[in-house]
């Protein structure tokens, strides 16, 4: 179980908000507790108990640590909410499954996430950011920068890596959004996730009778009929890859961009440069300094041990928290809190660490170094449409960032 109810302590609840002060900021607690020694215990939705990892190298020596479990099926994993007790199930994705079955599945699709697959991809995807902010600019100003720009871009292009029809994206994207809030009830998040599935079983089974050039024929061809992979396992990949597959970048670039139109100078930096080492360094500082998947790495202890001084038991739940992770000084030294485009953060943990880092990383930092760039030259006199203060933020989401972002120019 998850690590037992404590009567003779009280802890912080987990999660918390990011501070109204400053919204692209971490919550305030986690900023303390990173400060001090070793883990903070905290208290969950249903009262369990589990560990926080807050500290730059405790959380890369706990997603490093084979003792330490990311197995789904485990009912020490921590649920952060109701409807996350619904993420889990017989088929877990092979991000929720342990090595050898998880590193068996991955390697199934590493050959499509590469950094030179990702460079091939790259006048595919520059061609849709620009057909992205024509479209924009021809309907005019104001518009939302999060389903006009932020999403459209991510969308089609893993509509296009997948084979999933781009014309069926608003309905992906109001599954993911349902999927990555915290705040519905399980029945909601259940039934969304049985009818997303079974969207997804349906499209499958038409790739079998008739294959495209996409990762989805390839993997029926290749893996599900070579007894590889079950119908049920590539289902179950392919609600990961498309939900992980957009959402991830589509909010690092709505949120970056609302962080960049506040901080004028960088923005400059990165409008004005043509310098891939620049843009490049300045997405790492992007994905930084925001860490917007903040609610979704959980770990459980598969045997006793001790993580940063601490003994920890066997089924003890463990929570990492990336955001606090990468405002470390153990990362960067000096300024960590401060948004500043030419800081090395390369090392950063925005993707995660160790076996289960993100597949998808070199699309998604791809993707970025196009988009964000694209849209400060094209759009050189963009501003809010609306006061800072009435932007709404996705507090209650495992995916941070903003519900919609009105913008004119």
């Amino acid at each position: 179980m998850t690590a037992p109810h404590d009567h003779a302590a009280v802890h912080p609840r987990f999660p918390q908000a990011r501070p109204a002060s400053c919204p692209f900021d971490p919550p305030e607690d986690y900023r303390d507790w990173r400060l001090r020694e070793g883990m903070q215990r905290v208290t969950l939705w249903n009262g369990s108990t589990a560990w926080v990892v807050t500290r730059f190298e405790d959380i890369r020596a706990v997603l490093s640590d084979p003792r330490i479990s990311a197995d789904g099926r485990n009912p020490g994993l921590p649920r952060l909410s109701a409807a996350g007790q619904e993420q889990t199930g017989a088929e877990p994705p092979f991000v929720r499954l342990d090595d050898p079955e998880h590193a068996r599945q991955r390697r199934m699709l590493t050959a499509d996430f590469t950094a030179k697959r990702a460079a091939a991809l790259r006048p595919r995807v520059q061609a849709l950011v620009d057909d992205a902010l024509d479209e924009m600019i021809v309907k005019g100003p104001p518009a939302d920068l999060v389903t006009d720009f932020a999403l459209a871009v991510p969308s089609r292009v893993i509509a296009v890596l997948l084979g999933v029809p781009y014309e069926d994206h608003a309905f992906f994207q109001q599954c993911s959004n349902t999927l990555l809030d915290m705040s519905l009830p399980a029945d909601q998040v259940r039934e969304t996730s049985e009818h997303f599935s079974a969207y997804l079983h349906e499209l499958i089974a038409k790739k079998a009778t008739d294959p495209g050039d996409d990762l989805l024929s390839r993997l029926l061809t290749e893996r599900v009929d070579t007894g590889d992979l079950t119908r049920r396992q590539l289902t179950s990949m392919a609600l990961l890859m498309l939900i992980a597959g957009h959402e991830t970048t589509a909010n690092t670039i709505a949120l970056g961009t609302l962080a960049l139109l506040r901080h004028p100078r960088q923005l400059a930096l990165l409008r004005d440069t043509e310098d891939p080492a620049v843009v490049g360094r300045a997405v790492e500082e992007l994905l930084r300094y925001l860490s917007v998947v903040e609610n979704v790495v959980v770990r459980v202890a598969a045997e006793d041990l001790t993580i940063a001084g601490q003994e920890v038991r066997a089924g003890d739940g463990i929570i990492v928290s990336l955001p606090a992770g990468n405002r470390d000084t153990a990362l960067l030294p000096g300024r960590p809190d401060v948004l500043d485009l030419t800081h090395n953060a390369r090392a950063h943990l925005a993707f995660g660490f160790g076996v289960h880092q993100c597949l998808g990383q070199n699309l998604a930092r791809m993707e970025l170094q196009v988009a964000i760039p694209a849209l400060l030259r094209r759009l050189p006199r963009l501003k809010l449409a609306i006061p800072f203060d009435d932007v709404p933020f996705r507090q209650q989401m495992s995916v941070y960032g903003v519900t919609r972002l009105p913008v004119t120019w």
